[in-house]
């Protein structure tokens, strides 16, 4: 059967309506006893891929739930779906496009051109360019106008092409270039740049602009900012804006329009969409601060998950297995949000580099066809390290009224500081996990000697689910092994909802309205307002009076 298929929701399916009644058996029993009834339930949830090991054990499922989980997979053809993926068939259909970023790192399974592009070959090309201009700056031999060399890199760029590179550079910053900084702005608020040309010296600063189309609102004007603040710094020194800036774009016009020589643009192509495009030349920041070398160990980490993800049988692929736990708990148990949990402070950004992953792929209420859904989409995900959520937000965890599934990813070995500090972070991430499956009952806390009183505050009711993510250390390959399992978990979710995980009109529509309020908000004189809502109109004439504007 060829995908993408369209039409059939997936609660029509008897795979679906079987879950459903699964479901209410799971709901009676609780995570001891099927610990108690199942002495090798390890054996099955657990497995390794790559440099990962994950412990699905902790979650509400049994065998059982498994068979009928795969079985949905198998009814919605994600088998198929993969294979086209793969191949460069066109599964981004409201845009009717190839979805390849697995074949930047050579996880593609691709024969001959996809829209008449050599798609490994065009890869190779700009990874080389990329190469060749990254030795060049940390060598020292590309320096910039006045003869330094550059010692602080500023990513302008927002989206996909700011929270990919500053996650990742944020947490590989062990494996960075100690003689250089790297800054990130993406926040059209000018204090967000404005505080950037406060610590960084224009002789010695490099500027990467990040925009497919070179037309992005938020990055041209940040980009615009940073030219002015260099043109007048270096006003002396003809040249400065090639030398200080280079671009990671597909449009040469406007690129060499605003003053960057098209050799230091880098391209990218219609079939990497932003959100997966950490591991194209949007990575140019964090080559940058890593070196070719290690940014080829990052691809690597990808390219096994995708290896992977094309080889194993459904039943042993953790990607989708991981995927399918995200619909049984969204679409059988009502949870609305997905927790994840890094017991690491470098992966601090790597919740919210998911958020866009998750929310902008899956945040769908339209199927392939154009019909409406009629069962949930896309949960919220959000998080932040231990241990630090755990004096925040972990008491809802253990005993809120509501169900939040969560992913607690753990290393064996620390970054930095004393081994003993690791076995305490580790331990915090164990016992956690531990906590959340079990809880601690009423004869426990009477055993415990607490007051009869107390005991209905001190019960942890225990069954709400875990899955752990192992890894010796967090290294490059690490990194990139990590963002491709959610890259591949997202995709699964969405061929089983039947919705395109590749399009994100929804972010338009903003984009579109704030361009056309803009001259409303700065026209000198007192602009017509008849074609907006009454509130909006009071916005806008409060805005224009805090701007001494008349009104």
């Amino acid at each position: 059967m060829p995908y993408p298929v369209a039409g059939e929701s997936p609660r029509d399916t008897p795979q679906w309506s079987a879950l459903a009644q699964h479901a209410k058996e799971i709901k009676q029993t609780d995570l001891r006893r099927l610990f108690a009834q199942d002495p090798h339930r390890l054996d099955w949830s657990t497995l390794e891929v790559g440099p990962l090991y994950l412990d699905l054990s902790k979650n509400l499922i049994t065998q059982e739930s498994l068979r009928l989980l795969l079985g949905l997979a198998e009814a919605r053809y994600l088998p198929e779906a993969i294979g086209a993926m793969l191949r460069g068939e066109h599964i981004n259909v409201s845009e009717d496009r190839a979805v390849l970023h697995t074949a930047l790192r050579h996880g593609a399974t691709i024969a001959g051109p996809i829209d008449g592009i050599d798609v490994d070959h065009e890869v190779e090309l700009v990874l080389s360019h990329m190469e060749e201009f990254v030795r060049s700056v940390r060598s020292n031999l590309r320096v910039g106008v006045t003869g330094k060399p550059f010692e602080t890199i500023v990513n302008i760029g927002i989206g996909g092409s700011d929270l990919g590179p500053e996650m990742v550079t944020m947490a590989l910053q062990d494996f960075s270039d100690p003689n250089r900084s790297m800054h990130f702005v993406s926040n059209i608020d000018p204090v967000a740049i404005g505080s950037i040309f406060k610590t960084c010296d224009p002789e010695t600063t490099l500027f990467v602009v990040v925009s497919k189309t070179f037309g992005t609102l938020e990055t041209l004007t940040n980009a615009t900012a940073a030219r002015q603040w260099l043109s007048q710094a270096l006003a002396d020194h003809p040249g400065a804006i090639e030398k200080h800036f280079v671009a990671v774009s597909t449009n040469e016009a406007l690129v060499r329009e605003f003053g960057i020589d098209p050799q230091n643009m880098f391209g990218f192509w219609d079939f990497i969409g932003g959100r997966y495009s950490v591991d194209s030349a949007v990575g140019l920041s964090i080559m940058l601060a890593i070196g070719p070398e290690r940014f080829r160990s990052f691809l690597h980490g990808f390219a096994a998950i995708d290896e992977h993800l094309r080889e194993a049988p459904l039943s042993e692929n953790a990607p989708v297995l991981l995927g399918l736990l995200a619909v049984w708990y969204r679409n059988f148990f009502g949870a609305q949000s997905q927790a994840v949990l890094p017991y690491s402070e470098r992966l601090a950004r790597f919740p919210a580099y998911l958020q866009q992953l998750t929310m902008e792929s899956n945040g769908k209420s339209v199927r392939l066809d154009g019909t409406t859904v009629d069962y949930g989409t896309g949960a919220i995900y959000w998080g932040e390290p231990g241990t630090d959520g755990q004096h925040a937000f972990y008491q809802l965890l253990h005993q809120g009224t509501i169900l939040v599934p969560a992913d607690f990813i753990l290393f064996g070995e620390p970054l930095g500081g004393p081994d003993p500090q690791q076995d305490l972070l580790f331990a915090n991430g164990l016992a956690q996990t531990r906590a959340l499956a079990f809880g601690r009952n009423e004869e426990e806390l009477e055993a415990l000697g607490v007051p009869a009183a107390l005991r209905p505050a001190r019960r942890m009711p225990g069954n709400r689910p875990t899955t752990t993510i192992v890894a010796q250390r967090l290294t490059p390959e690490v990194l990139g092994a990590l963002i491709a399992l959610y890259e591949h978990s997202v995709f699964t979710q969405g061929v089983i909802w039947g919705i395109n995980s590749f399009d994100q009109w929804g972010v338009e529509l903003g984009k579109e309205l704030a361009s056309e309020l803009v001259p409303t908000l700065s026209s000198p004189s007192v602009p017509t307002l008849d074609t907006l809502d009454a509130s909006t109109i009071e916005l806008v004439s409060r805005y224009r009076h805090m701007r001494g504007r008349p009104t």
